[in-house]
C-alpha cells in the first residue's frame, strides 16, 4: 500500500509545524488506526483512550520521521506499541482469573457469519497480521515493518492466522 504521494505532501506540512496538515493526517488516518487498536484491545472505550495517545505520540515524533513515505508503518507501529502497553498495564493490575464479557454489539454481521467475532477469537499474533493486511491493507513489507520482524515471520503469520480462522469458523457453524 505505501503511503500515496498526497499523503507524503501532507505529512511534510505536517512536519513543518502546519497544523491544517496535523488535522489532515488525523482526519485522514484516525479510523483506520482505531479499528485496528479496537481490535487489538476488544474495547471502544480503550480504543478510545489508546488512539489519543497515538496522536500525542504521532505529533511529538513527526519531526523526527524521516522517510514521510512509511507514514502508515509508522503509525501502526506506535499504535501497535501502545497496544502492547496497555495489555501489558491491564494484566499487571488483574487478578488472573478469565472475564466473560458481553458480546459487543457494535461489530457487524456479515451474512450469517459475525466476522469480527472470529477474528477477535485468534490469537493476538495472528489477529494483528490479520487485521493489519486484510483490514487495514497494510502490504506485507509494511505488516513486517509494524510488528518488527522479517517478511518471512509475517507470511508464516499470516498462513497460521488464515488457517486458525477457518477452524474458528467451521467450529462456529458446527454449533
Amino acid at each position: 500500500m505505501g503511503v500515496e504521494r498526497q499523503w507524503v505532501a501532507v505529512v511534510v506540512r505536517a512536519q513543518l509545524g502546519e497544523r491544517d496538515a496535523v488535522a489532515e493526517l488525523v482526519r485522514g488516518w484516525h479510523e483506520s488506526m482505531w479499528r485496528f487498536v479496537r481490535r487489538m484491545l476488544g474495547r471502544d472505550d480503550a480504543a478510545d483512550d489508546v488512539s489519543q495517545e497515538v496522536w500525542l505520540a504521532v505529533v511529538r515524533g513527526l519531526p523526527r520521521l524521516k522517510e514521510p513515505e512509511r507514514f502508515a508503518a509508522w503509525l501502526f507501529t506506535i499504535a501497535r506499541r501502545s497496544v502492547v502497553n496497555q495489555l501489558r498495564d491491564k494484566y499487571a493490575d488483574q487478578p488472573q482469573t478469565p472475564s466473560y464479557d458481553e458480546p459487543d454489539p457494535a461489530d457487524q454481521v456479515v451474512g450469517s457469519v459475525d466476522v469480527m467475532r472470529l477474528v477477535d477469537r485468534v490469537p493476538m499474533l495472528e489477529r494483528e497480521v490479520l487485521v493489519l493486511f486484510h483490514l487495514e491493507d497494510l502490504s506485507l513489507e509494511e505488516c513486517a515493518e509494524v510488528l518488527a520482524v522479517p517478511m518471512g515471520t509475517v507470511k508464516s503469520r499470516l498462513h497460521r492466522a488464515r488457517r486458525l480462522l477457518r477452524g474458528v469458523a467451521t467450529e462456529g457453524a458446527d454449533s
